[in-house]
């Protein structure tokens, strides 16, 4: 079977653009070994959001009465929860089997396997493109310590599907699935403890934003062991033992549930990549900034090629993809990708750090604001919080770091300013509604 297209993976970096490719007239055809949404729907970004409403409102319902609310015995029901998680997810799902019936696209289910450069096998049925796009995302990577796959230890997929609150739940790796999680449990009443083995969490953000992040965590009840290395996990009657170095002292903690957070690898395991010349790392697969692999007419996009691990950044990249086969250009600008954490309270980033621009010997300079003094923020009783811009010598904006309650909306203004090369005087000069927590990002500039 021969089509113009053949798409390899129905997660972001899949669907939206099978969508537009068949728009464009090209005759598509879209393979997904599993459900279509990919990780992101189905086990990540939306599922968790999910659980993050429900830990916000029990948070809420707990601090009613600074509100003159009285309630009595808050009682949480997780299974509850659940069942309306996976409703929203089989909507959403829904929705995009919907949208594979668009004239000029071919849905298969089933594992893709590359037989040359023009053809892939499904199940025994070979079908054949004159372009590939490979977007079959990421899996849980696993440390290779003794235990790493014992009874106790889940991944962020199995933790969304539990049936009972882990009254003790140790989450290693502090990075966003980690600490998404652990404000979510930490609201549902578990004991969590974090450990992360870099000397903060967040490796990749703001150290400022993300100290203030574990501060604010930390109040709430979450314990961190940073700057910690996991050698063991060891099963014990009724739980698991966690061991740990720090500061070269063995440590360990009980939990009833491990979560294996430490981040995710490429899946290219069932693609026969080298065998058709692909090149690809550890990392994944190596692409160009058209997204192509070392066969031109092959594509690959999302975390299958390493880049930017983000739902968002798939979906551009297969814009681009497609922009570039079919001969289009585009200002789709890689080095400004906003990123969010959903925590309590929120993160979010774009553009340089202070790390960053120092790595690339760029001068700045920071400006900051607080939500403590902001009376949106006070009005809502979400005074914890701070935006931090960065700017060049010439007073162009280059980076944007946000804690604080709405930072996962707010970080698009300072997306937009980064790729207009606003100067802070310009954002300074810009009226924003009275009161709002924008105002924040208002006041960062004077």
């Amino acid at each position: 079977m021969t089509h113009q297209l053949i798409i390899i993976g129905a997660g972001p970096g899949g669907y939206e653009v099978a969508v537009k490719a068949a728009k464009a007239g090209l005759s598509v055809l879209i393979v997904e070994a599993r459900h279509v949404g990919g990780t992101c729907l189905n086990e990540g970004c939306i599922p968790t959001k999910c659980l993050c409403r429900n830990a916000a409102m029990l948070q809420e319902i707990r601090e009613a009465s600074a509100f003159g609310i009285s309630t009595g015995d808050v009682h949480f029901d997780l299974a509850t929860a659940i069942e309306r998680k996976n409703s929203v997810v089989e909507r959403l799902t829904s929705g995009i089997r919907s949208l594979m019936t668009t004239p000029g696209i071919t849905l298969v289910n089933g594992t893709a396997r590359l037989v040359d450069v023009h053809t892939i096998e499904v199940d025994g049925t070979r079908y054949s493109a004159d372009h590939l796009i490979i977007a079959t995302g990421s899996v849980s990577k696993f440390l290779p310590i003794e235990g790493a796959h014992s009874r106790d230890v889940v991944t962020s997929t199995e933790l969304l599907n539990i049936t009972q609150i882990p009254p003790r739940l140790c989450i290693i790796g502090g990075g966003v699935i980690g600490l998404e999680f652990a404000s979510i449990f930490n609201a549902f009443g578990s004991d969590v403890t974090v450990i992360e083995y870099c000397k903060e969490i967040l490796p990749n953000f703001d150290r400022d934003i993300a100290k203030r992040l574990r501060t604010a965590l930390k109040k709430q009840g979450i314990t961190f062991k940073t700057g910690a290395a996991v050698t063991a996990i060891r099963e014990q009657p009724g739980h698991s033992v966690v061991e740990y170095t720090e500061k070269a002292a063995t440590q360990s903690t009980k939990a009833d549930l491990v979560l294996m957070a430490v981040g995710r690898a490429a899946n290219t395991a069932s693609l026969n990549l080298a065998d058709v010349g692909i090149d690809f790392t550890p990392r994944g697969i190596i692409v160009n900034e058209n997204m192509q692999t070392s066969i031109p007419h092959i594509y690959a996009v999302g975390d299958v090629n390493g880049l930017c691990q983000l739902a968002h950044a798939a979906t551009f990249q297969s814009y681009r993809a497609l922009n570039h086969m079919l001969g289009k250009t585009d200002e789709i600008d890689f080095d400004i990708i906003p990123a969010a954490v959903f925590t309590s309270p929120e993160v979010a980033t774009v553009g340089l750090s202070e790390e960053s621009a120092e790595a690339k010997g760029i001068p700045y300079s920071t400006h900051k604001a607080f939500y403590r003094a902001n009376g949106k923020a006070l009005s809502m009783g979400s005074e914890e919080g701070m935006v931090k811009l960065l700017t060049d010598n010439d007073d162009i904006i280059i980076g944007c770091h946000i804690l604080g309650e709405h930072a996962a909306d707010l970080i698009h203004e300072a997306a937009l300013l980064i790729r207009s090369r606003a100067t802070v005087s310009r954002l300074r000069d810009s009226i924003h509604a009275h009161p709002s927590l924008s105002e924040i990002v208002l006041s960062a500039a004077e």
